[in-house]
Formats: C-alpha cells, sequence, structure tokens
C-alpha cells in the first residue's frame, strides 16, 4: 500500500513539471511510459485518490492545477481567446462573475463542460479576431476589444444588454474607437450611449475611489 501511494505521487510530480493545464490519455501514456490497459488502471487509481481530476471525457488534470479551467478552455480549441462577459469581469469592467467562461474562436461554436465548469465557444468571423493578449499562460482579450466583442453577441441576439452595469474607468477610449472602426454598424451604433458617459460608470468597489478622485 505504501509503495502504490509512493509511486501515484512520483506519478502526480512528474506531471506537475509539465507546462499543460491538462492531459490526454496519449499524454499520460507517453509522460508516465504507461501503456495497455495498464494507463486506465493507474489513471482510475489517480482520480479516486484525488491527486488527479477528470474534466471530460478523455482529459485530465492534477488536482493541484484546478484553478486552471481558463488556461485549459484556452487551449482545448485552437484558436481562441478568453473574451466577453468573462473577460469584462477580470478586468473590472463588470462587477459580477459569469456562470460561464466564454471564449472567441474562427470555429464553430462549442459549448463544453470542463470538471463543473461550463465553457462556451463563440463563433467569431476572422476579421474580428484580435486584441487579444497573453496573460498567465491564457489568451485574453484587451478589456476594450472583449467590450466590443461583447457589443458583437448584443447585437447578434446571443446576450442581454446590461450595459448600464459596466465600469468603463481607465479604459483607452481612442483603441476602443479604432477597434471599433473593424465592427459592423450595428456594434458602432451601440457606443454613442455608452460614450455619453464614458469614465462615469462605476460598479465595483475598486472603482469608487478612482471615480471619487473625478469628481
Amino acid at each position: 500500500m505504501a509503495t502504490r501511494e509512493l509511486s501515484d505521487l512520483q506519478f502526480i510530480k512528474v506531471l506537475e513539471r509539465y507546462q499543460k493545464s491538462y492531459f490526454t490519455v496519449a499524454d499520460l501514456q507517453k509522460i508516465l511510459s504507461i501503456t495497455g490497459r495498464s494507463i486506465y488502471v493507474t489513471i482510475s487509481r489517480l482520480i479516486k485518490s484525488g491527486a488527479l481530476v477528470k474534466l471530460n471525457r478523455g482529459i485530465f488534470q492534477v488536482e493541484s492545477q484546478t484553478n486552471q479551467v481558463e488556461q485549459t478552455a484556452n487551449q482545448l480549441y485552437y484558436p481562441s481567446y478568453i473574451s466577453f462577459e468573462s473577460a469584462l469581469a477580470i478586468h473590472g469592467i463588470l462587477s459580477q462573475q459569469p456562470f460561464e467562461i466564454s471564449l472567441a474562436t474562427t470555429q464553430r461554436s462549442k459549448h463544453l463542460i470542463l470538471g463543473d465548469q461550463s465553457v462556451v465557444y463563440h463563433q467569431v468571423k476572422p476579421v474580428y479576431f484580435f486584441g487579444f493578449t497573453l496573460k498567465s499562460g491564457r489568451y485574453i482579450a484587451e478589456p476594450e476589444k472583449a467590450l466590443l466583442d461583447q457589443l458583437y453577441l448584443i447585437s447578434r441576439g446571443q446576450a442581454i444588454n446590461e450595459t448600464n452595469e459596466w465600469s468603463l474607468i481607465g479604459m483607452d477610449k481612442e483603441k476602443l474607437l479604432s477597434y471599433a472602426a473593424i465592427f459592423p454598424q450595428s456594434v458602432q451604433t451601440k457606443l454613442p450611449e455608452l460614450l455619453k458617459n464614458w469614465n462615469t460608470y462605476a460598479i465595483t468597489n475598486q472603482d469608487h475611489d478612482r471615480i471619487e478622485a473625478t469628481i
């Protein structure tokens, strides 16, 4: 029993050394040098012990890396980047944390469940696939681009219009307008209402002090 526990611990330490947020069965076979049915026995044992977490069919994650679901979602469906309400929340534009992780992709729209997390990929035209950077191992939209991506969904009837709850403090107005020029008129027509109150929307506590400083 002690030997098995030590072996499991060694397996996990090996996996943690790899710069991957998830592993497939093929990955585990190669990394752990286990072939045939033995790999499934090992995976089952690691899951039962809590050392390995099953995210989806054939997709696994080391328990210590379960906080990397956004990175995993980004890597699973290529190309993609985190945007829409997910990026708005990360950037402090949206005060509430969305239930789903939302990403933009040039592939077909798709919905996945990773562990207990809902992940949705929204298809966008290649011309709109820009304005994102790599941060903490994940591609994420810049705040201005995330705002426009969400307006794009709203214009297509795929999201609820709740722009009055957005905090636009600290955003780059010139960049927003530059990016907006690439989007269709249905998105651009939604900007004037936002620009009327530019730099005054505030929902998050983090923005409160900054707003007072501008009054």
